[in-house]
């Protein structure tokens, strides 16, 4: 998608040859048109699928799947990573590290708001190594839902966390594709 690619040479601040920073679009402050744009390119991409429902990790990837569960005309679903004094007790739980923030927080989704029957379209923000993706995989398969898809905004492809979810049979579509943050600079895949 040229358009994120654009705005991200154009607002990224480059912490580390490993961290991107995309508070000005992404992660802290939203670009409602932008965010709605992608929306609409993850729904124009999983259109055939079926999808009953999307789902996200709170709380950056909240903007990104709201536009596209709007774009589907399905609910959106989002895990928590706080326990709160009115969550469901009967949930799903995973525990999972936060390559960013520095620490293992637990992700939840009430038991009621999954089922077999749902066809789910995991949308996120940002993946590097994947660990709240794959906590978050972990509990749409022992839900029983079926995953069709992951949509990711921004894929650090030098990093695991993409690959790792296709060789375990994940389709998973990016909109943009950083493959260096080297010498300081942003590389993009084709």
């Amino acid at each position: 998608m040229e358009l994120l690619k654009q705005r991200i040479l154009q607002e990224a601040s480059i912490m580390s040859s490993d961290v991107v920073m995309l508070d000005a679009i992404l992660n802290h402050q939203v670009d409602p048109a932008l965010t709605m744009e992608m929306g609409r390119e993850f729904a124009r991409r999983f259109a055939e699928d079926g999808v009953t429902k999307v789902i996200t990790v709170e709380s950056s990837g909240i903007p990104v799947s709201f536009a596209t569960a709007l774009e589907l005309n399905v609910p959106l679903l989002f895990a928590r990573r706080k326990k709160t004094l009115i969550a469901d007790p009967d949930h799903y739980s995973e525990r999972v590290p936060s390559f960013t923030k520095g620490i293992v927080t637990d992700l939840m989704v009430s038991k009621s708001l999954l089922s077999p029957d749902d066809r789910l379209l995991f949308i996120d923000d940002i993946i590097a190594n994947g660990d709240a993706a794959r906590g978050l995989v972990r509990i749409i398969e022992r839900s029983g839902a079926h995953l069709v898809g992951l949509g990711v905004a921004v894929e650090k492809s030098f990093q695991a966390g993409g690959r790792t979810l296709r060789e375990n049979g994940i389709r998973v579509e990016s909109l943009a594709r950083i493959s260096s943050l080297d010498n300081g600079r942003i590389t993009f895949e084709d």
